[in-house]
């Protein structure tokens, strides 16, 4: 087992490396993004990466403290559900109103890896293989399907 320091400063080393491995790779618009912290434009819609000593999952997750605004944006983004499973290649899990790990009420379009661990530095090739395909096809569905959006801005 690892110390509470020695757990966050391994997680720390595998998004450094996953984020050097994957900044050469430019947008869908042939910009530079920060593919970590990816920015979607509005402020209660995520993409996010996330791995732990069991699993990982790559997810869009809508977090407005609105449930009806929450069921509001995940219908949206169901409009669009051929549209991204089509980029995505895959059928992602549609959960709304879920509690994330903080106890909180969100919704969540999501993927999951089971069976790594971020702690384990054989599997993060894996881990890599996981989310890079993955958060740039999110990235080429988004500029195509953001400005249906607009309205929760």
């Amino acid at each position: 087992m690892y110390s509470k320091d020695q757990a966050s400063q391994l997680k720390q080393t595998f998004w450094t490396t996953f984020g050097h491995y994957i900044a050469p790779q430019l947008s869908t618009e042939g910009l530079k993004v920060n593919w970590i912290n990816y920015k979607t434009g509005l402020k209660h819609v995520f993409f996010k990466m996330q791995a732990d000593s069991k699993a990982a999952f790559i997810a869009i997750e809508i977090t407005h403290a609105d449930p009806g605004i929450q069921e509001l944006v995940f219908e949206q983004f169901r409009e669009f559900k051929k549209l991204l499973e089509g980029q995505l290649g895959e059928e992602w899990d549609w959960n709304l109103h879920i509690h994330d790990e903080y106890g909180k009420v969100i919704t969540r379009i999501s993927k999951t890896l089971p069976g790594v661990s971020i702690f384990k530095k054989e599997d993060w090739p894996a881990l890599i293989s996981f989310f890079k395909p993955r958060i740039i096809a999110l990235d080429e569905f988004w500029t195509d399907a953001q400005y249906s959006f607009e309205v929760f801005k």
